[in-house]
């Protein structure tokens, strides 16, 4: 059940879709664009049926890698790079971006993270009685 409400908090926040837009960029010529093609064709058209609330736009850029971009509610932008990629990886990588809240990944300084820190210091094991 924990495992559940996990992953609803990462889908929504505040009951909110945080994506609010992904761009698949493609070139028409290049073999480095060959998988994600087939992914416009295949996978695409379900992908839009399956997340009505986001907006799936698919352009044509020539002379370069394709890439995912998406766009989120809060300002930000993820791009990742599917060169090279089979239909299956680019699928999974589009619902990874879709699954994400946007926030930038930030390393936390301990293990142990609170609001609360403890008031009375932290054990040590010099102390005499």
């Amino acid at each position: 059940m924990l495992d559940i409400l996990r992953v609803r908090y990462v889908l929504f926040l505040k009951g909110v879709w945080q994506l609010q837009k992904l761009v698949v960029s493609y070139c028409d010529i290049s073999g480095s664009s060959r998988g994600i093609r087939a992914f416009i064709e295949s996978h695409l058209p379900a992908f839009k049926e399956g997340n009505p609330q986001l907006k799936v736009l698919a352009e044509l850029n020539r002379g370069h890698h394709p890439y995912l971009k998406a766009f989120y509610r809060n300002n930000s932008e993820r791009v990742v790079c599917v060169r090279n990629q089979e239909t299956k990886e680019i699928l999974l990588q589009a619902t990874r971006l879709r699954n994400t809240l946007g926030n930038k990944v930030t390393k936390l300084r301990t293990r142990h993270f609170t609001h609360k820190p403890s008031v009375q210091g932290t054990w040590t094991t010099d102390l005499n009685f």
